[in-house]
């Protein structure tokens, strides 16, 4: 029991990220090298299959990546933003993939997710925020979408305290996209963790000494290592559909900032 006490200690210093350097100002975790591994990956992605892509259908990665444009340009930009989808789908598309890219770096062993610390995703759900309240700045102009935030026809005086809670409700957006993806993230994470876990504690006992008891305990690890196949199968397409629902989310906030109140 002590053995695995000091295992999941240490697995949560991991998911916590350790300071690699310390500057005093601030430092580097593991996350920070990874999210810029993300933004690295996605770069060169882009930049080698930009002229891989073509007229003619093929069953490539380049083709994936044509599908996965065309399914947010549809679903997200033109279905929620109509005809001004073609000016924010390049901003939907750069959220979508790299948060992709970091949820999918994750799951190789060894590696950091990058939006499994909450500072990257906090990061993510302010320019999120900024951009719609811009572009819906942009949309009515700052005085009008200043006073939009509140609905029309409400009696004066009381459409002050409407307005406030109305922005206040608008700035809980920041921190409900940033923790949904955080937690989410960490969760899968640690799930990860304690399954390999357990099944390494109870296989590594049977290859140093075989008895009966050891190889029970490794037809349980067994059964851990098919759990954890099945939660990492889990992950991959929770990485998908955490992508997509940020993604999603942060297009209905443009449609609900540049619609007309």
């Amino acid at each position: 029991m002590e053995e695995f006490d000091s295992e999941l200690s240490h697995l949560m210093e991991d998911l916590k990220g350790m300071d690699m350097f310390d500057f005093g100002w601030g430092s580097i975790t593991p996350f920070t090298v990874w999210t810029f591994v993300a933004l690295i990956v996605v770069f060169l992605l882009i930049w080698h299959l930009r002229s891989r892509i073509s007229f003619i259908p093929k069953l490539s990665f380049a083709s994936a990546l044509e599908v996965a444009v065309d399914y947010i340009k549809r679903e997200i930009g033109e279905n929620l933003l109509g005809p001004s989808a073609r000016q924010h789908t390049p901003f939907l598309l750069t959220i979508f993939f790299f948060i992709l890219a970091g949820n999918l770096i994750g799951l190789i062993p060894g590696a950091k997710s990058a939006t499994g610390t909450m500072s990257v995703t906090l990061v993510l759900a302010v320019a999120s925020f900024l951009y719609f309240n811009i572009a819906g700045m942009r949309h009515a102009g700052v005085f009008r979408y200043i006073i939009s935030i509140a609905p029309a026809g409400i009696p004066p005086g009381l459409n002050v305290v409407v307005w406030a809670i109305e922005a206040f409700s608008m700035t809980l957006r920041m921190f409900s996209l940033s923790v949904r993806l955080f937690a989410n993230m960490f969760a899968g994470h640690l799930m990860l963790g304690l399954f390999a876990l357990m099944s390494s504690m109870y296989f590594l006992p049977m290859i140093q000494q075989f008895t009966i008891d050891n190889l029970v305990s490794g037809v349980l690890s067994g059964l851990w290592l098919l759990i954890l196949i099945v939660v990492y199968a889990m992950e991959f397409m929770v990485a998908f559909i955490q992508a997509y629902v940020f993604t999603l989310l942060s297009g209905v906030y443009i449609q609900l900032a540049t619609s007309e109140h």
